[in-house]
């Protein structure tokens, strides 16, 4: 895709979405919900990971009262229907019925990228909650679009990075805030994998289609919504991860677990200065049934560097076809926080590692350093992360307190990966300017 493209493309969907912008107040402010109120989910989206999240929101309110799965919607009527039967509720082709039914309070958003703004603006917009998928939308005016609308309406958003939830983070934040690591300089990470269907290469249903009779009827019209209007592709529709009008690859899907959480170390959430990624497809060349045929948009291999105006840098690295994984940690003078020594971001890590610096005693001082001179391994809680990121959304919704990954944090993240994806695209160096909350292709006045 030549640059012609890409503008093209980026000025239909900001276009699109911007016009979201001029939305009208809240129709509701939503249903005040008691301690022992039971909450009322629709869920649009129920694919792969749709279907996984409203599992885990039934299996919670199984255990707790605390919530059941009213609604679903997909543009696949086969999913609807799976759904529907699962857990024994209304389903519908159309996700205006879900955000605007009076029963819904909250709404679970995990369509593709394209589409998480729109539906959870209306959602907002119409009273409800929303557990928003990550990544948190498709562009960086969405971004602002999404911070200024739960001050609005004064919903909660809780974006679904999972990982976020574990105790890794936030006790590294406590030991980097105390001073263990001294001043902050580099943070590093990575999230590989080495297999075609980690790759995105999802199973395609070929009887499934515009043209499909009854459970395999698929709504291509509404599912491409307001990105370039092409022909029925299959691969689009099931794989949409491989193509830039739906996503941002690795950066959107694997990076917004890497980048969220580092955010939540560091103390304060913050936009980056200066971005620039690199990477290419230099294996998944074509697709795994037809290897004569290659569609695929975004790159198998790729990384970023990111620097912030506080001083310090983040480094993040990702293939598609290599599984061996970079420790994820935290750089200071002092000293460094290991978070994740091996395998990826998410999921239970059984410990922190910090390592002083203070054997190089002309660097900081020797003995006054008060963590020693040995390693410390930090205990960290073994926590089921999706259960726990569930379970303080329901939470919220009752105490209307900011959840784990609270749509400024998260926004800071999703700057980071869309200027990412836009740098690798257009192949140069980008700024962001906080006060124009716009990406730029000079540096802007420091504050």
């Amino acid at each position: 895709m030549d640059r012609r493209d890409f503008l093209r493309n980026a000025g239909a969907i900001g276009t699109a979405s911007s016009a979201f912008a001029a939305r009208p107040a809240a129709k509701s402010a939503g249903r005040i919900l008691g301690a022992n109120d039971r909450i009322n989910v629709g869920v649009v989206g129920v694919g792969g990971r749709g279907s996984y999240v409203a599992n885990v929101f039934a299996k919670v309110g199984a255990d707790t009262n605390k919530c059941q799965i009213v609604k679903v919607c997909d543009t696949y009527q086969k999913r609807v229907n799976v759904n529907m039967d699962r857990h024994k509720c209304k389903g519908t082709l159309d996700w205006k019925e879900v955000v605007s039914d009076k029963d819904v309070d909250a709404v679970i958003v995990a369509t593709p990228d394209h589409w998480h703004a729109t539906v959870a603006l209306e959602a907002m917009s119409n009273g409800k909650d929303v557990y928003l998928e990550k990544p948190m939308c498709h562009t960086v005016d969405e971004v602002k679009q999404l911070i200024e609308a739960v001050k609005e309406t004064k919903r909660i958003i809780q974006v679904g990075s999972q990982t976020t939830s574990g105790d890794q983070w936030h006790q590294a934040k406590k030991y980097i805030a105390d001073g263990a690591i001294g001043k902050m300089l580099l943070s590093q990470g990575s999230y590989h994998r080495n297999s075609v269907e980690g790759e995105w290469n999802w199973p395609i249903d070929k009887e499934a289609g515009p043209n499909g009779k009854g459970e395999n009827y698929i709504d291509w019209k509404t599912w491409l919504g307001p990105s370039t209007k092409r022909d029925w592709d299959p691969d689009r529709f099931f794989r949409f991860r491989k193509y830039w009008d739906y996503s941002g690859g690795i950066a959107t899907d694997l990076f917004f677990h890497v980048v969220a959480p580092m955010n939540i170390c560091w103390g304060t959430p913050q936009f980056p200065h200066k971005v620039m990624a690199g990477g290419g497809i230099y294996e998944f060349k074509s697709l795994p049934e037809d290897p004569t045929k290659s569609d695929r948009e975004v790159p198998d291999t790729f990384h970023l560097i990111a620097e912030y105006n506080a001083g310090h840098s983040l480094v993040l690295s990702s293939s598609m076809a290599n599984s061996q994984h970079i420790p994820g940690l935290i750089r200071g003078h002092e000293g460094t926080i290991i978070m994740v020594e091996h395998g990826r971001f998410e999921g239970f890590a059984p410990h922190l590692t910090l390592k002083p610096e203070v054997r190089n005693k002309k660097a900081i001082g020797g003995e006054k350093y008060k963590f020693g001179v040995e390693d410390v391994k930090i205990p960290v809680k073994e926590l089921d992360t999706m259960r726990t990121h569930v379970s303080n959304f329901l939470d919220c919704m009752v105490s209307r307190q900011k959840p784990t990954l609270d749509v400024e944090t998260a926004g800071r993240a999703q700057v980071l990966i869309t200027m990412a994806v836009q740098s690798y695209r257009q192949g140069k160096i980008l700024y962001f300017d906080e006060q124009k909350f716009k990406i730029v292709d000079r540096a802007p006045a420091r504050s």
